[in-house]
């Protein structure tokens, strides 16, 4: 999700695309069955939903441009924010105005969206086109858990969000330190570290706005052995003894990072981090390629601090080594959609093996690799001196990753988490505020169903992902 918050407030007309050597797709390829066949609609235009401000320069700059190079067809970019686009996809499918064709979905609001009949199905166009075979190349985490609601394909996973852990390797080294692997590890770390260097360096930081601090609070209680729910009555298990735990931990550590860091979001703890106050924090891929100065020369990133810590930054696994695959984007097509057939071939170019590989390198579209071909790309690793070690481990995030809570009306559950972590960082008892967002979950599941949610949970539950094997 990177920062799906922040505004940029650009101007694609005022921003060129930096030039990436353009592959020709292979004869047979998906990439060309999906032009080849898309040339029929030369001369038509489709519309397509993206995340506002950085992500849509993608469609803007470079794939919309391209497409219609490759095929005669417009692509008219709808830029949504992304707190208003589940939202807006809801409204637009129930008023069946057709003005929305392709979308970008996050994976947590399918089973809501598929639900609701506002996606398409996909398996049809994937067996039309010659596709399945090469969605079996996508990252096991993102083609296994992303892809599908039940049985059915409604989303073709399209960005490899995972949290990663940054560490400044000279710091640890110099200290004979190891990168933690455990929370405890951890705090012991930043906390050596804090009492040594601050005020002049601090052990660690992270971003503690709410919206960003539930998908930690997500990762943490999974991975230290939490469940959302009791399986058999959907009664809210979040304010277990492991979930106490894990936000009395959240609120201890603030104590060896920055004055003022519970309010820290994406850009405050981006900015700390690069300017070398911080040592160690998680985030999304993009902190990686900043910290190395990748494409931050570019207007559209003009925004982006100067990197002061080339060159010295690590990249692993967070502590539990089972890190959140916050948010992310899947492509799909609208099920209103009065160009269906064009839309999803656009789509399949766009995820394709060759197109993609393009558009995860492109520094200021903020797709993250996905695909095997990604991480294994010699072109990718040549980028920056550390970037084979960078898509290493993003590799391993996309085994070991664990899925955003997926449900009917997820927002409802994490707008309540949510206010539950903002009054943890005002000094509430972590219990009683957990017994609060169980009880407003156990209202929420009783509105929506018990029988209907546990279906959706369950399904969602049986996913590789979902908890840590």
């Amino acid at each position: 999700m990177k920062f799906r918050a922040i505004q940029v407030g650009l101007l694609a007309s005022a921003i060129l695309a930096a030039p990436l050597v353009s592959k020709v797709a292979a004869e047979g390829s998906a990439a060309q069955t999906a032009v080849e066949a898309a040339k029929q609609y030369a001369g038509t235009e489709i519309t397509i939903v993206w995340e506002a401000g950085l992500q849509s320069l993608d469609p803007l700059n470079f794939s919309g441009p391209k497409w219609k190079e490759l095929t005669g067809i417009d692509v008219k970019v709808i830029e949504v924010p992304t707190a208003e686009m589940f939202t807006k996809i809801l409204q637009e499918h129930r008023a069946g105005t057709g003005a929305y064709d392709a979308l970008n979905v996050i994976p947590a609001w399918m089973s809501d969206l598929a639900r609701a009949g506002a996606l398409e199905p996909l398996d049809a166009y994937v067996d039309k086109f010659g596709y399945r075979d090469e969605l079996q190349e996508i990252a096991p985490v993102y083609r296994d858990n992303q892809m599908k609601v039940g049985d059915t394909i409604y989303g073709f996973p399209d960005d490899g969000d995972v949290f990663l852990f940054y560490y400044r390797k000279d710091i640890l080294e110099e200290n004979g330190m190891n990168v933690p692997t455990t929370w405890e590890e951890f705090s012991e770390t930043a906390q050596a570290l804090t009492d040594k260097y601050a005020p002049d360096m601090y052990g660690a930081a992270f971003f503690r706005d709410a919206p960003y601090a539930q998908f930690m609070f997500q990762e943490r209680f999974r991975t230290e052995g939490g469940k959302f729910f009791d399986d058999e009555t959907m009664a809210a298990t979040v304010n277990s003894d492991v979930g106490v735990k894990v936000f009395a931990d959240m609120r201890a550590e603030n104590a060896f990072m920055p004055p003022g860091v519970e309010t820290w979001g994406f850009v405050e703890n981006l900015a700390a981090f690069l300017a070398g106050d911080t040592a160690m924090t998680i985030s999304w891929p993009p902190y990686g390629r900043w910290a190395a100065g990748y494409g931050t020369d570019q207007e559209a990133l003009s925004w982006v601090p100067k990197s002061e810590i080339g060159g010295k930054v690590g990249y692993a696994l967070p502590p539990g080594g089972h890190p959140q695959l916050a948010a992310g984007f899947s492509l799909g097509v609208s099920a209103s959609s009065k160009n269906k057939e064009a839309a999803y071939l656009f789509i399949q170019w766009l995820n394709s093996k060759e197109t993609s590989l393009e558009r995860v390198q492109l520094p200021y579209a903020l797709r993250d690799p996905f695909r095997d071909s990604h991480f294994a790309s010699e072109e990718y690793k040549s980028r920056w001196g550390e970037a084979a070690e960078y898509l290493d481990a993003l590799q391993q995030g996309a085994v070991s990753g664990l899925l955003d809570l997926s449900l009917i009306q997820t927002d409802k559950y994490e707008e309540a988490l949510r206010q539950g972590i903002s009054r943890l960082w005002a000094g509430e008892d972590p219990q009683a505020i957990l017994d609060d967002v169980a009880a407003q979950w156990d209202a929420v599941t009783e509105r929506v169903g018990v029988d209907k949610q546990k279906e959706a949970y369950l399904d969602w539950a049986s996913k590789p992902n979902a908890y840590p094997q």
